[in-house]
């Protein structure tokens, strides 16, 4: 089977690899986004699939955009039996998809039609949810409204964050990937219509997503934490600087620590438990989250205790979630 792989992250390397390594497959090229600014520094550097294509001596495409038709050329002229495209970063044109002969397959993290966009893993984490899965589908001229092809179920762990689940969705998808070229080929597949009336959105990732809400209760306010690791990160503003935190919901029976005075949400609380002190944060509905690190801006991450050693916290210190 005559293949083109178009993928640009992480995410996408677990499907080539395995393509590479799988009988019956021929990869004849790799497509991924041009150089980009990437990291702290926005030095310009190549896409993880990018290096792995280079180490791999495979065939390299980086087309500025999928729509010209050079890159219509390009896919024409090969013969393509199937693309498949994972996390690539643009949207495929019209006239594209019906290149190869069992058109464009896309692996997707999230049972569509829930979390359609940019960052299914991430808001599935930030909203709470315990299941999610893997999709494949081809790829139509909508964002991620192709019919289905094959689906995973995935639990998702109550403390995982989103790179973890990212790493294990991206393992788990290269079997759905291979499994549902191969049962295409073979006519096992009967692709089914994604129901549109359940479909729910996850934007891409926006710097003031990670923003911090301190009247969403302690569990509401983790799952921000794990969904938006790394980036945009979870943060607020103390005494007017950015902060990024990292913490845990207090557990069930500790409240003791605090005795019976509401406190505002954002309230740093300094607790005594046996054996040091803990920082709590006030949540609402009466929630504590426990601070267990704390990173200013433009200085390194530090534990909660080193945070408020340095910040000599007063009684009625906050964290805040505007600018003041």
């Amino acid at each position: 089977m005559r293949l083109v792989f178009c993928g640009t992250p992480e995410f996408a390397l677990p499907s080539l690899k395995r393509l590479l390594t799988e009988p019956g497959f021929q990869v004849e090229a790799v497509v991924t986004q041009p150089d980009r600014p990437r990291g702290r520094g926005q030095h310009i550097s190549a896409s993880p699939v990018k290096q792995f294509a280079l180490d791999e001596k495979l065939y390299l495409y980086q087309p500025e955009k999928i729509r010209d038709q050079s890159a219509f050329n390009f896919f024409k002229r090969l013969n393509l039996d199937a693309v498949v495209i994972i996390a690539y970063g643009q949207i495929v044109p019209e006239n594209l998809l019906d290149v190869p002969r069992l058109g464009w397959i896309n692996l997707h993290g999230s049972l569509l039609p829930k979390y359609r966009g940019a960052a299914p893993i991430n808001w599935a984490i930030v909203n709470g949810e315990t299941k999610t899965g893997i999709t494949t589908m081809q790829v139509d001229a909508g964002m991620d409204t192709g019919p289905i092809l094959l689906q995973k179920e995935m639990e998702i762990g109550a403390d995982e964050t989103a790179p973890e689940l990212t790493r294990r969705m991206s393992v788990e998808g290269s079997d759905l990937v291979v499994a549902s070229l191969l049962r295409l080929e073979r006519g096992e597949i009967v692709a089914r219509p994604q129901d549109g009336s359940q479909a729910t959105s996850a934007p891409l990732l926006k710097k003031q997503h990670g923003l911090l809400d301190w009247s969403l209760t302690a569990q509401q306010i983790y799952n921000c934490i794990r969904g938006f690791d790394p980036w945009p990160g979870a943060y607020t503003f103390f005494r007017g600087r950015h902060c990024r935190v990292w913490g845990s919901p207090m557990q069930e029976g500790h409240t003791n620590l605090l005795g019976t005075q509401s406190m505002p949400p954002g309230a740093i609380v300094p607790a005594m438990p046996q054996g040091g002190t803990t920082i709590l944060i006030s949540c609402g509905q009466s929630t504590w989250l426990q601070l267990d690190f704390a990173q200013l801006e433009g200085k390194k991450r530090m534990s909660s205790q080193e945070f408020a050693n340095g910040a000599r916290l007063s009684k009625t210190e906050r964290f805040q979630s505007t600018q003041l």
